[in-house]
Order: C-alpha cells, then structure tokens, then sequence
C-alpha cells in the first residue's frame, strides 16, 4: 500500500488528484463487500427475528390478558352445562321420572287408561322418550295435571292432545285426553361412541 501511496503522490497533479479518487473508491467498494454487506444481511435477519420475537410477545400479551375472560366464559358454559344435565336424566334416571309421571296423572285426580313408553328416538347427544298416554277426567284435572308435569325439574314436553268421548256427569264433563309425553336423557360416552361409530361405517359404505 505505501508503495502505491509513493507511485501516486509521484505523479502530475491531474493524475494524482484521478488516482488518489479511484483508490478512495476502491477502498469503500472494498469496505462494502467485506464488512458492510455482510452484516447488512446479518442485521436484516436479525430484524426480522426481533420483529417476529415482538410480534410473539404482543400474542402471547394479548392471550394473558384474555385469560380471565377466557375462564368467565368456561365457568358460564359450566352453568349452562349444569343446568342442561340437571333437566335431562341419565338412562337410570328414567324408570324414577316415569313414575313421578304417573304419580302425577293419579295426583290430579285422573284415572290412567294407557301409560306405554315407546322405543327411545336416539338423537346424537341424547335420546328422546315418547310415553302414549290416555287418561279419564274432567278438564280440570286435565289441566291440573299438565301444570304438574310443567313443575317438574325434568324436561317433558306434551304434545299431540286429542280430548274425546265427552260425556256429563254431574257438574262436570268427562273425558278421555290422550297426549304423548316426551322426557329426555343424556347418552353416556359409550352410547356415543357406538353412534358415531354406525355413522362413520354408513358414511364410509355411501361412497363406495
């Protein structure tokens, strides 16, 4: 380097002053290749590994302090779990319910001429119910009787009501009410699991 130092300096001035230029840009282009590229790459790497590293950081802030709500609404889906399980027996469960039924139509003042449970309707979670019923009375008791089973803390649902064959009988009319009365239970897991398992095999016979 110094020899070339000496070369130039050695030089005319217009010479000198191109040469001393065109060896300061040597330098830099030099400086640019070896040092500054180089790290250029390395400092846009790691930018963008701090830039993800922030970004990481933000998400898990945001999801801490989104976890109070987080368990405000499990312990709110808990609740309503709770309640749903507390208006829908279990298959042991049923035989009791039933009879509270019954109780009920004899309770009201009603003579029960068919209570038959029909074969349960299985649902994906649950399993429908349907009991036949047909009961003699006035419409007093009827209507006692539909208040009582409305108080039960299961879910039973009435429907289909046919009053028929009326007839007096002192200050009242008697009648016979059919109706069909549907409770509900939860399936248990292994119900479940043999459900989604016919599907499965349905689903995968279909696209044969």
């Amino acid at each position: 380097m110094k020899e070339l130092l000496d070369r130039i300096l050695d030089l005319p001035r217009q010479q000198k002053i191109g040469a001393l230029a065109g060896l300061v840009v040597a330098i830099l282009l030099l400086d640019y290749f070896l040092f500054y590229s180089p790290r250029s790459d390395e400092i846009s790497k790691l930018t963008q590994e701090v830039e993800s590293q922030r970004n990481e950081r933000d998400k898990k802030k945001k999801e801490a302090a989104n976890i109070p709500k987080l368990k405000e609404q499990m312990a709110q889906l808990d609740g309503r779990l709770k309640e749903a399980v507390a208006q829908l027996p279990d298959r042991k469960e049923i035989p009791d319910l039933l009879s509270s039924i019954s109780n009920k139509v004899k309770e009201s003042g009603l003579d029960i001429l068919i209570f038959r449970p029909r074969a349960e309707n299985i649902q994906e979670f649950y399993a429908e119910i349907p009991v036949d019923i047909v009961v003699r009375g006035g419409f007093h008791n009827v209507a006692t009787f539909f208040d009582e089973v409305g108080r039960l803390n299961r879910l039973v649902n009435i429907a289909n009501i046919e009053l028929r064959n009326p007839k007096a009988s002192g200050d009242q009319v008697i009648m016979d009410v059919s109706t069909v009365a549907t409770t509900f239970r939860f399936l248990d897991e292994a119900e479940r699991g043999k459900i989604a398992a016919e599907r499965a095999a349905k689903e995968k016979a279909a696209k044969k």
